[in-house]
């Protein structure tokens, strides 16, 4: 691993850009203030006209689905589900899988993403991806409680435990749902959760069918109800939450449940707006993901950022809430708490070197009155020109090191070709 000098740079900290000279030694920011003395860089970039900012962390996601981008678009979110999006599922091979998650890969590192949260279907596939990409990853295998339960946790662990020494990867246990899974089932994955020490990663709270449903089973809301099994005793990372009751966000905040907002997901199946202001009022750890190419059509951090700025402030008919700075820190600090990532998510000595270098001469930062407010309302993720992940570099000038975006191109038209 090359030791590494960016020089006469900018820094992004707290939402405000500091003149830095930033040094990289094994994989770990060294400095932030130039070469400390004895170090020698096996690798200097000219930093000047860039900006150094956080590697974005993707808090939700499905990385196989970049198969279905622009697949099921328009429909209704039960018809778009159990109509379109599973019959396919049962279509792909885990190869099939490892080259969605390849192409998911090459597009949030070109857009400044250096780490995610992958909720999938095929044991050892994403995190083979991930690895192979050079990306940092938390890996949770999809358990449901019908046929196969146990199977599909056996699978999780075994996966767990093949990947648990390499350094960018990590896991929970990923119950999908209140509605794929009974009670007892859920009741098992908490005891597993209990054995391990692993945390839990579950959609919740999604649309309001899911509210219905909960009401007529159980008396209670979605977030009730697993407060009440105890789910929210482990390290809780609840997908959506778009319909919350104020007891609701009470819960979340008390428990320490941490939320992935999925601003257009939510929008695009037609299931609501997320209570964000509320949410952060009330000191829920809010986070930042895509949710699937599926269902977003894009796994660009930029653009769910934008949103993420500019629902608050329509919903709730106040310009100040949510400010670009708020934002940045969910799609950053904010995820890496989330996920359980340690050391990540912010730039200083100490820290993991995940970062992603921008050109300030880009056209949403001419001119540049505020950092914070260009990259999440004017910034689209073209700027990013080289990425940093764990001192590796990923990207450099545009260009992948470790990807051959051809071949991967190649394997996701041959697999989506008659579809």
């Amino acid at each position: 691993m090359d030791n590494i000098l960016i020089k006469h740079t900018k820094a992004l900290i707290d939402g405000e850009m500091i003149p830095a000279d930033i040094a990289i030694k094994d994989g770990i920011i060294l400095s932030m203030d130039g070469a400390p003395e004895g170090f020698v860089p096996d690798t200097v970039i000219d930093g000047e006209g860039k900006l150094c900012m956080p590697g974005l962390v993707n808090a939700h996601t499905h990385a196989y689905m970049s198969l279905f981008r622009s697949y099921a678009d328009d429909v209704a979110f039960d018809n778009w589900l159990f109509g379109r999006i599973l019959p396919k599922e049962d279509t792909l091979t885990p190869e099939d899988a490892y080259w969605g998650t390849m192409l998911s890969c090459i597009e949030m590192i070109k857009t400044g993403t250096t780490a995610f949260c992958d909720m999938h279907l095929f044991a050892g596939i994403p995190a083979k991806a991930a690895h192979d990409a050079g990306m940092r990853a938390v890996i949770t295998r999809g358990l449901t409680g019908s046929d196969g339960g146990e199977r599909r946790i056996a699978e999780a662990l075994d996966e767990w435990n093949e990947w648990k020494h390499d350094p960018l990867i990590s896991g929970m246990l990923a119950p999908h749902a209140i509605y794929t899974c009974d009670e007892p089932f859920l009741h098992r994955v908490m005891e597993v959760a209990d054995e391990t020490g692993l945390g839990i990663n579950i959609h919740l709270s999604e649309s309001p069918k899911e509210i219905d449903d909960c009401y007529a089973a159980h008396g209670c809301s979605p977030v009730e109800y697993l407060a009440k099994m105890g789910m929210f005793r482990h390290k809780t990372l609840a997908a959506h939450c778009v319909h919350l009751s104020e007891t609701d966000i009470m819960l979340l905040a008390e428990h320490g449940v941490s939320v992935a907002h999925n601003p257009k997901s939510n929008l695009k199946l037609a299931n609501g707006i997320a209570p964000v202001k509320q949410m952060l009022d009330a000191g829920v750890n809010v986070c930042i993901g895509t949710d699937g190419a599926g269902s977003n059509n894009a796994l660009n951090m930029f653009s769910e950022m934008n949103f993420a700025c500019l629902l608050p402030k329509g919903i709730n008919k106040e310009g100040d809430v949510v400010s670009a700075k708020e934002v940045i820190r969910m799609a950053t600090v904010g995820g890496a708490k989330a996920l359980g990532l340690q050391n990540v998510g912010e730039l200083k000595a100490g820290m993991q070197a995940d970062l992603a270098i921008l050109d300030l001469g880009q056209v949403a930062f001419r001119p540049l009155h505020d950092i914070a407010g260009a990259l999440c309302y004017a910034a689209n993720g073209s700027e990013v020109e080289t990425v940093i992940i764990g001192g590796e570099i990923v990207m450099q000038n545009g260009a992948l090191t470790k990807i051959d975006e051809e071949e991967v191109y190649y394997h996701a038209e041959r697999i989506t070709k008659d579809w």
